[in-house]
C-alpha cells in the first residue's frame, strides 16, 4: 500500500473540508441577524434532512427533485435576498480592501460625547439622521451631499440638523470620529413593515441593508431614537431609564477604540498583497 499517497488523499480531504467550514461559517455570520440568514438555515436544515431521509430509503426520484429544486432556489434566493446578498459580499472586499477603518482617537470624539449629542437633539425634538461608516465605505453616498470633515460635537450636530438652514435636509456620515460629510441622501427601503414610519426612517434602514453602517434617527415628532442596523429598526424613548445605556452600545459597538481581530486579519492580508506586488514588480 502507497502510504504516501494515502496520506496526500487524507491531507487533500482535510483541507477541502475545512475551507467548506470556513467559507459556510463566514457566510452565516456575515448574514446573522437578516432575513437572508434566516432563510438559509431554515432551508439548509429542511434540505439537510430531506437528502439525509432520501438517501437512507434510496428515493432516487425524490433526491432528484430534490437537486432541481435546490437549484432553482438558490436563483429565486440572488433575487429576493439582492440587498443582504450585496451587503455580505460588500462586508468580505472591505475585508482586503478597506482603508483601515475602525479605529478612532479619543482626543476628539468617543461614544459617550456622541451619545450625549444624540439625546440632547431627542431632548430638542430635533429631526436627525446619523450614520457611522463601519467596514463598507460610504463615500458613494458622500458624493450627494456636503463635505465637512469636522469633529461632530454637539453644537456642530445640533447646528446641522436646526431647520431651516440648507444642511438640516438629508443624512450625516461619521468615519473615523470625524463628521464627514451632511446633507447626504440614503437608500430608503420598501420594508412593508415600515409603512406607518417616516421617509428619515426609511432612510436609516436602506442603508443598514445596502451596508454595514449603523444609523441613527431622531425623530422630529416624538424625539424617539431609532437604531437601523442590518435592515432592522430599534426604537428607544429618551424617557426609559435603560435607553441611554442601550444607544451607547451601539455607538461603541460603531465606534470601536481599538482594532478587532476582523481588522486584523485584513491589515494581515493586505500586507501580504502589497509584499507579492512588490515581488513581482521586480
Amino acid at each position: 500500500m502507497n502510504w504516501d499517497w494515502l496520506s496526500w488523499d487524507l491531507a487533500r480531504d482535510v483541507v477541502q473540508i475545512a475551507i467548506l467550514y470556513f467559507a459556510i461559517y463566514a457566510i452565516l455570520k456575515a448574514a446573522r441577524g437578516s432575513r437572508f440568514g434566516q432563510v438559509l438555515t431554515g432551508v439548509g436544515i429542511l434540505f439537510g434532512v430531506s437528502i439525509a431521509f432520501t438517501f437512507l430509503f434510496h428515493f432516487a426520484v425524490l433526491a432528484r427533485i430534490l437537486q432541481l429544486l435546490l437549484l432553482y432556489l438558490a436563483l429565486s434566493t440572488v433575487v429576493i435576498f439582492q440587498p443582504e446578498i450585496r451587503r455580505i459580499l460588500a462586508a468580505i472586499g472591505s475585508l482586503l480592501f478597506s482603508e483601515g477603518k475602525g479605529t478612532y482617537d479619543r482626543r476628539r470624539v468617543t461614544p459617550e460625547t456622541m451619545t450625549d449629542a444624540i439625546f440632547e437633539l431627542s431632548r430638542r425634538k430635533m429631526g436627525a439622521l446619523i450614520a457611522f461608516e463601519r467596514g463598507i465605505s460610504l463615500r458613494g453616498y458622500e458624493e450627494s451631499g456636503v463635505m465637512i470633515d469636522a469633529i461632530p460635537s454637539r453644537e456642530l450636530l445640533i447646528s446641522v440638523f436646526t431647520e431651516p438652514l440648507p444642511l438640516h435636509d438629508g443624512g450625516v456620515t461619521i468615519r473615523q470620529g470625524r463628521l464627514a460629510a451632511a446633507h447626504c441622501l440614503f437608500p430608503v427601503s420598501v420594508n412593508q413593515e415600515l409603512y406607518e414610519s417616516g421617509m428619515r426612517h426609511r432612510a436609516a434602514v436602506g442603508l443598514s441593508e445596502e451596508t454595514d453602517a449603523l444609523v441613527v434617527a431622531v425623530s422630529e415628532e416624538t424625539g424617539r431614537i431609532s437604531i437601523a442596523h442590518n435592515g432592522k429598526l430599534i426604537r428607544y424613548h429618551a424617557a426609559d431609564g435603560d435607553a441611554r445605556a442601550s444607544v451607547l452600545r451601539w455607538i461603541r459597538k460603531a465606534m470601536p477604540m481599538k482594532r478587532t481581530g476582523y481588522e486584523q486579519a485584513g491589515d494581515w492580508f493586505r500586507a501580504r498583497l502589497a509584499k507579492f506586488g512588490k515581488g513581482s514588480g521586480k
